[in-house]
């Protein structure tokens, strides 16, 4: 807007004090015009995309109403409660064996057990290597894949979380888990309703 003001000015301020011995050519004129209207197309359209902008992200809002409270699938931190976690993850190709290691907050590694070789979903029980139950709390899950002695890789693994929020951040979808993670919308592997 400030632009079209200025061209305006600029214009207005042309057509007065041209010399009236050498007037400005009408073939002038006419282009100067041709640019205004130009100008004035462009401001109204600016201002339309920027309403069609709006538009959208209040329907993009209105979609991602519908996600909360859903669980999604992610590589992320677990709210631990005292249920079993369903944990999934795929192992290296040439594995024999498998670990889940289990991190609190701190980093540090609270339990490291024995997993299933193979990616099918399974049950992580929530105990550590006492076999006594994890306080509740954000836990870090991750897989190691194993070959004899030799660690091939460290991977986090893949867990449901609750979404308590959604929201659009410099163009990205963000999704918010109940235990205060946010992952992109595009980390999400999968959408379920919660158990009842």
């Amino acid at each position: 807007t400030s632009d079209f003001d200025m061209f305006l000015r600029l214009l207005t301020t042309q057509m007065r004090n041209q010399d009236p011995l050498n007037p400005a050519d009408s073939t002038e004129y006419t282009a100067q015009l041709a640019t205004f209207s130009g100008v004035e197309q462009q401001v109204q359209t600016n201002d339309l995309l920027r309403e069609l902008q709006a538009g959208f992200t209040a329907m993009n809002m209105g979609q991602l109403s519908g996600w909360i409270g859903m669980e999604a699938r992610a590589e992320m931190p677990i709210n631990f409660s005292g249920s079993p976690t369903t944990v999934q993850f795929a192992p290296h190709a040439l594995a024999d064996r498998m670990e889940l290691i289990v991190r609190d907050q701190n980093g540090n590694v609270v339990a490291n057990t024995p997993a299933v070789l193979g990616d099918s979903p399974f049950p992580w029980d929530g105990l550590d290597n006492n076999g006594q139950q994890l306080p509740n709390g954000t836990y870090t899950l991750s897989a190691q894949s194993w070959r004899g002695e030799e660690m091939l890789e460290d991977r986090s693994v893949f867990v449901f979380g609750e979404i308590s929020e959604a929201q659009t951040l410099a163009g990205e979808v963000w999704l918010t888990m109940e235990n205060g993670v946010s992952v992109p919308a595009e980390a999400v592997q999968a959408l379920r309703r919660p158990a009842a």
